[in-house]
């Protein structure tokens, strides 16, 4: 992206490194302080009604809520949100990583303006970073249940296909949470899913003129027109006096009329 890459020569100093490690440290500050009864979610979710009322600490305070209350779980998406986030940032580069999540941020704070109904969080910038991270990495495997390997492009098949049937069958405000969901992943990732198309759409040509040329005879004879298909056990033979590459059949190699470039027989 061209203008990406203007604002990174311009902008690369104010990036701010290893920015998944201090959402993960807010996001666990929240956690402690919410088991120890001293901080409630009510007043760190982006909620807008109370934004407007001047409450306006929600519009960061709602990167900090973490994903689960589970211990368990909440170590598991903690150690997979750092894991794929550091893996972004060495790939992209810092301040390109901090666009991408900048960009997840203000999608989600917009629309959950235009969704007042549905309090915003953390989630959409998670699996942002969640589907960008498969689309690099296809084949990293998950342990699920720490048991069964899973390659996570499976997983994000499956979230892809979970988009799109909220796109078909939801209200237009659970379509405007997907498009915030994946709105940063398609700005980064949108050429190279049209070229991946364009590819594919190459590819099953290609296949399908090979699987045609497949189903075509390689032997016919001139005369009669049975093939090497229709007539497997048949032997073929190209006669060297006709003037081209003309077969015939074992019973008219010795019987046919030899083709002259005129187009006429003799």
């Amino acid at each position: 992206m061209a203008l990406l890459d203007k604002l990174e020569k311009k902008l690369h100093g104010v990036a701010v490194p290893n920015l998944t490690l201090y959402l993960i440290i807010g996001q666990s500050l929240v956690f402690v302080l919410s088991l120890t009864r001293q901080l409630s979610f009510d007043r760190v979710l982006l909620i807008p009604e109370y934004v407007l009322a001047g409450e306006y600490w929600r519009l960061l305070t709602f990167l900090f809520v973490p994903p689960t209350l589970h211990p368990l779980f909440i170590i598991f998406a903690w150690y997979m949100f750092y894991l794929m986030g550091n893996a972004l940032e060495a790939h992209w580069g810092t301040f390109r990583y901090n666009v991408f999540l900048l960009l997840g941020y203000g999608l989600a704070v917009a629309v959950s303006f235009l969704t007042p109904a549905y309090p915003s969080s953390n989630a959409f910038i998670a699996g942002s970073v969640f589907l960008a991270f498969a689309f690099l990495f296809p084949d990293f495997t998950l342990l699920i249940f720490f048991i069964l390997p899973v390659r996570i492009k499976w997983l994000a098949l499956i979230t892809w296909l979970g988009y799109g049937w909220q796109l078909l069958v939801g209200s237009n405000s659970t379509r405007l949470l997907v498009l915030a969901s994946v709105g940063n992943f398609l700005i980064f990732f949108g050429k190279d899913l049209l070229w991946l198309l364009k590819s594919g759409r190459r590819r099953m040509a290609s296949q399908t003129r090979q699987l045609v040329k497949k189903d075509e005879p390689f032997h016919r004879c001139t005369v009669c027109g049975i093939t090497d298909q229709s007539h497997p056990q048949m032997d073929f033979r190209y006669c060297p006096q006709c003037e081209g590459q003309y077969g015939y059949c074992r019973d008219h190699i010795f019987t046919h009329s030899h083709v002259q470039n005129t187009g006429s027989k003799g």
